[in-house]
């Protein structure tokens, strides 16, 4: 298939145009507040709530902007990098799900499919919290910020599951 000719596109259109995929590498909840974070093979995306077995999901305050947190794979090295640490496991950044080969803040006000069942929008960014200086040590909070990822809610409930495609849906994919 030939590329989409992007020459003639309004800046919105071009917002709302990501031609690439990426894949859900790595997925884990936080059952309590402080809790380590639980790694799972797969989990249930619960619409308007968020991950089955994360804490948001089952707060009071459920049913908002972040009710799922998305990391990029590929800042994990970065972030490494910054605070002086041959790598950064996925768990000490306490997001929900890390996603390789999209850019997620590309995705930030569009809808995406996370497999074949579960549909995402992307809300905002996930700015760190003062927890990533203890998780990463001094400088972690510096180093996460602009490598925090985003914030999603849960238009349509369903598994996600480590491999999953990971990539933008049309309007009238929803129905």
């Amino acid at each position: 298939m030939a590329p989409k000719d992007t020459s003639s596109m309004t800046l919105r259109e071009r917002l709302a145009h990501v031609p690439q995929s990426g894949r859900l590498v790595w997925i884990g909840v936080r059952p309590a507040y402080a809790a380590p974070m639980i790694v799972l093979p797969e989990v249930e995306l619960v619409e308007g709530r968020g991950v089955a077995g994360d804490r948001a999901a089952a707060s009071a305050r459920a049913g908002g902007k972040r009710q799922v947190t998305l990391m990029q794979h590929e800042h994990l090295p970065v972030v490494a990098s910054l605070v002086g640490r041959d790598a950064v496991a996925p768990e000490l950044v306490r997001r929900n799900l890390v996603v390789a080969g999209i850019n997620l803040v590309a995705l930030k006000g569009l809808r995406f499919a996370i497999g074949d069942e579960a549909v995402l929008e992307g809300t905002g960014p996930c700015e760190p919290c003062s927890k990533m200086d203890e998780a990463l040590g001094e400088g972690g909070f510096q180093a996460m910020r602009g490598h925090g990822g985003i914030t999603a809610r849960v238009l349509r409930g369903g598994r996600a599951r480590v491999g999953d495609a990971v990539r933008v849906v049309a309007e009238d994919e929803l129905a």
